[in-house]
């Protein structure tokens, strides 16, 4: 719902703050007063692309911008909650549009800076502007299945179908990556097997390398090292002249403390010495020479260099790089069991799918004819007696069902139904839109409705339909009518008036005694008398009275 518009230095208006309420509002004026502007600017603010020549003469901006109550927990709420742009339990929303006079323009929701795409598609959603020959929201063939389904009771049907749509075509987008990813692993799978056939064979042990490389030093210089090991043998075992030494040096009979320390020393000396020679002569048991087992160790470690050298790794991380290996083929071999459950999964999505979506359409054909009867009832109401609407479904299956909905319409039965747009003339356009909207009403949670002269074309008791219609309709949500029809105009709940003074224009609610006066106007033009003042009191009364 549309609270309030404020409008600054935009064409011939210098500041406007207009208030609206609930139910139907009616604008009238004398033509030229500047109806237009108003519509122009909700249109600005809504997203339509703006020129340098709106902006009011001697002005560096024009600044338009608007309140709106939003339905608590409708769709706009929750898209606006997600995007940041109010707060969670705020039913509040306000747009800005700032036009500067080099034709550059900013657009703005809640203070908070937006794309102009992004207005325009906040703005669709809050408010619908139906004027002659411009494009309208019930052209919209989702519009049109959304009001169907609305009617038939099947939003919460429609809601599910689109999940499990989803759903399903998530899991076929998951099932093409996994596919892709599979083929492209086949020839990779394929030299893993192989590499791992290369490792099994070679056997790789925890702690080998370190080992074989220990090994293989000590065959490779056993001659040297038992050469050495004799040497050394030798010389400890020659030591008759040192353990003298030590019996001399006991036997001195004195407790000098430096004597003391001096024996100690000696005959640890002499037990090292003892230990080391034990020691190498276990050591020399070890070392042997085995020019066989030097070649085995040799072979062994050269496979081993050959291997970290084709995986072009160190050799002491071959152990770990064979685990990388097999983990990554495990990993592959899991993807193709993953397939196998995605597929599955798969179908039964889409079976879960057509079900739903079956149900949707069979209540979708069941409701189409009542529907489009209780729109032509109005149709005909509103003086296109020959009119007559059905619903074509096209079979087209996507997030909204198995088919594809579109309105056609005829206003003359010698004619082929074809869509809204294309067979019906602008006012008639709008006469069938309301007539949609008011069946729809009672079912469909509708945007703000502002009408540009929706009773052109008409008079009479036919302009009094289209009043009491707009009434009706106004009932379910707001609707602002600009209208030149004194039967339109004196059924609106509340009434406004565009002027014009000088360069100025003005739009003010109306008392009820200038009510009579503007109604008086309408019906008699510049010559208003009693008999037009009666006329648009009885108006009046008849518009309180039903």
């Amino acid at each position: 719902m549309l609270n309030q518009l404020t409008i600054q230095n935009f064409v011939l208006v210098e500041h406007l703050d207009i208030s609206f309420s609930h139910g139907l509002t009616t604008i009238t004026g004398e033509s030229g007063a500047g109806k237009s502007i108003l519509l122009g600017a909700l249109s600005l603010l809504l997203g339509e692309r703006a020129r340098s020549d709106i902006v009011r003469p001697g002005a560096s901006k024009a600044d338009i911008s608007a309140e709106f109550a939003l339905y608590p927990g409708c769709a706009l709420q929750h898209k606006l909650l997600t995007d940041e742009l109010i707060e969670e339990g705020t039913t509040q929303c306000l747009l800005r549009r700032v036009i500067s006079a080099e034709g550059r323009s900013r657009a703005f929701i809640n203070a908070v800076p937006v794309t102009l795409n992004y207005l325009k598609e906040v703005g669709d959603a809050l408010v619908e502007i139906q004027g002659q020959n411009e494009h309208q929201r019930l052209a919209d063939r989702n519009v049109q299945r959304t009001l169907l389904d609305d009617y038939a009771k099947q939003g919460n049907q429609s809601a599910q179908v689109r999940a499990l749509f989803h759903t399903w075509k998530n899991t076929e987008q998951q099932i093409q990556q996994l596919q892709q990813k599979v083929s492209t692993h086949d020839d990779r799978q394929e030299l893993l097997s192989y590499q791992l056939q290369e490792f099994q064979a070679a056997n790789l042990q925890v702690g080998e390398l370190e080992q074989l490389e220990q090994d293989q030093k000590r065959l490779a210089q056993a001659q040297h090292i038992l050469h050495s090991l004799n040497q050394a043998q030798a010389k400890l075992e020659s030591l008759d002249q040192l353990r003298s030494t030590v019996r001399t040096v006991t036997d001195i009979d004195d407790e000098h403390p430096q004597l003391d320390a001096c024996k100690d020393t000696l005959t640890a000396a002499l037990s090292l010495l003892d230990d080391a020679g034990r020691d190498l002569r276990h050591y020399q048991e070890q070392v042997v020479v085995d020019p066989e087992t030097l070649a085995d160790i040799d072979a062994r470690l050269q496979l081993i260099y050959d291997l970290a050298r084709k995986h072009r790794v160190q050799p002491e991380q071959l152990v770990a790089h064979e685990a990388a290996l097999q983990e990554e083929l495990a990993a592959m071999t899991t993807d193709s069991g993953e397939l196998d459950a995605l597929l599955a999964a798969q179908e039964q999505q889409y079976q879960a799918f057509m079900a739903a979506a079956r149900t949707l359409s069979k209540a979708r054909h069941k409701h189409s004819k009542p529907f489009c009867q209780a729109v032509e009832r109005y149709m005909h109401a509103l003086g296109i007696s020959q009119g007559a609407l059905s619903l074509v479904f096209n079979e087209q299956h996507s997030e909204n069902g198995l088919e594809q909905l579109e309105l056609h319409v005829t206003t003359n039965k010698k004619f082929a139904p074809g869509p809204l747009s294309r067979i019906a003339s602008g006012g008639e356009q709008t006469r069938i839109g309301l007539a949609i909207q008011i069946v729809a009403a009672a079912h469909s949670a509708l945007p703000c409705l502002v009408l540009d002269e929706a009773d052109v074309g008409v008079g009479g008791t036919t302009a009094d339909t289209v009043g009491r219609i707009l009434r009706d309709l106004a009932e379910h949500t707001q609707v602002i009518c600009v209208t030149h029809a004194p039967q339109v105009a004196a059924l609106g709940q509340s009434h406004m008036r565009v002027s014009k003074r000088g360069d100025h224009t003005d739009i003010e609610p109306l008392s009820q005694e200038d009510r009579v006066e503007e109604l008086a106007r309408m019906l008699a033009g510049a010559d208003v008398n009693s008999k037009a003042r009666d006329y648009a009191k009885e108006l009046l009364a008849q518009a309180i009275a039903s």
